[in-house]
């Protein structure tokens, strides 16, 4: 009994931890460049676009294409960014508890 008591403890305290750090993600930003920094991404920790700065030079009719994958590819930089910080901070979170491999957070 007196184990399931202390697991009952520890996952209300996780619970908290997890309040706490989605509140913190919320607050985060985190930029993605692209084109040698010529374009650059700002998302929050949850994904929202925050913001695009986009170098004056690449705005010229002939090259469209190309700012339209360089604002893609910031993107995706930014969005990586942003998840491996959630894991990082998820695994300082976890650590010490008996979590099984592969299993990802917050469920």
């Amino acid at each position: 009994m007196k184990d399931i008591m202390g697991m009952m403890k520890a996952a209300s305290e996780m619970k908290g931890k997890m309040e706490a750090m989605q509140a913190e993600l919320a607050e985060l930003v985190v930029e993605g460049r692209s084109g040698g920094g010529m374009v650059t991404v700002s998302l929050s920790g949850k994904g929202d676009l925050k913001g695009v700065k986009i170098d004056p030079s690449l705005f010229r009719e002939d090259d469209v294409d190309v700012l339209e994958d360089l604002i893609i590819a910031a993107h995706g930089d930014a969005k990586a960014k942003s998840e491996a910080e959630m894991q990082r901070r998820m695994s300082e979170m976890t650590a010490g508890l008996p979590i099984p491999p592969g299993m990802k957070f917050p469920f």
